[in-house]
């Protein structure tokens, strides 16, 4: 399943649409959806590599437009979506977590979430259910994912097409890995608030 979505989110960047598809993978994976805008980015900047800071804007302001999207859903719908949402990922259980860390680390938190592979969507919908500092929320997900998308617009900028056929080679082991880095993850959040 994750492969289809991963060839149909592909499939946009061969339309007239891309950049507008861009936009609203990065919004929607910051609020609810499972792929992130990062395999648009590589695909659209692959085929015009002095473009990829441009789609890495594009995603950044997406991503947190939708972030924000999240924090609302957190705050005021939470009981019809947001847990919904949390468990559809498996994160129930992590969800509390979450809050020990919105607790002590505050924009720390949004900012590790944000550039790492942990789901993003978790820590936005939880911004909200916790009600943390929403400007504090926003500056840390604008650096985090700025910073993340940036760095994969400039990786592709120097590297080009050498960059997608290593991921199209390698696709499974590299979900592997990116479950194995998610799993790790929680397991340090975990420790760290043990």
């Amino acid at each position: 399943m994750v492969r289809r979505l991963y060839n149909w989110v592909l499939s946009w960047a061969h339309t007239p649409y891309a950049i507008p598809a861009l936009f609203l993978l990065a919004f929607s994976e910051s609020s609810f959806f499972p792929i992130p805008p990062d395999v648009l980015i590589i695909a659209l900047a692959i085929s015009l590599p002095k473009r990829g800071f441009y789609y890495a804007f594009v995603s950044s302001v997406g991503s947190v437009l939708g972030g924000a999207f999240g924090y609302l859903i957190g705050l005021y719908f939470m009981e019809a979506v947001g847990y919904n949402i949390i468990s559809f990922y498996g994160l129930t259980d992590s969800f509390f977590h979450i809050q020990q860390l919105y607790r002590q680390y505050d924009a720390i938190a949004v900012g590790i979430a944000g550039f790492t592979p942990i789901p993003y969507k978790v820590f936005t919908i939880a911004a909200g259910a916790f009600e943390i500092n929403f400007w504090v929320f926003v500056l840390a997900s604008l650096v985090s994912r700025s910073a993340r998308f940036f760095l994969l617009g400039g990786i592709i900028y120097f590297y080009g097409e050498g960059i997608r056929e290593f991921i199209d080679r390698y696709f499974n082991i590299l979900t592997i890995i990116f479950t194995v880095f998610l799993v790790l993850g929680f397991v340090l959040i975990g420790l760290f608030l043990g």
